[in-house]
């Protein structure tokens, strides 16, 4: 069996994003040689997260607010993992969001539905942040 690890880099200008890293992970894939396997693909940080959905604006904008009513940034003070952070609410962003996805490989594609994309998710930006890619398979 082959196996193919990289390591991709984001730091997004922001506090949150969303970022479309398939064509990052179908690159990855080729470099890889792999045609039949797995892929896996993971946010390396506790504030970030790595899912697959559609690649539409306003469900981007829907996932935003929706975070945001479920674990609001501010007041900092209600959550008690702020003591000399104020990123609680980017904890609690991720465990919703996931952090990771496996994707099969098959005749050297990466084999998603339709319009699945999948998106590298940042919840307390501002610095650099690290994906893992490992791809098994022959």
């Amino acid at each position: 069996m082959k196996h193919h690890r990289k390591e991709l880099w984001f730091q997004i200008k922001s506090r949150r994003g969303f970022v479309n890293i398939t064509p990052e992970l179908e690159a990855a894939l080729r470099e890889s040689g792999i045609r039949e396997g797995l892929l896996l693909c993971n946010a390396m940080h506790i504030t970030a997260s790595v899912f697959i959905n559609d690649d539409e604006l306003g469900l981007h904008q829907d996932f935003e607010e929706w975070l945001e009513g479920l674990a609001p940034e501010k007041p900092h003070s209600r959550y008690r993992h702020n003591h000399g952070e104020d990123n609680g609410d980017a904890h609690l962003k991720r465990t919703i969001m996931g952090r990771e996805v496996v994707v099969a490989v098959t005749a050297g594609k990466l084999d998603l539905g339709p319009w699945e994309q999948v998106f590298y998710g940042e919840f307390d930006g501002l610095r650099r942040k690290r994906v893992l890619v490992k791809i098994i398979g022959e």
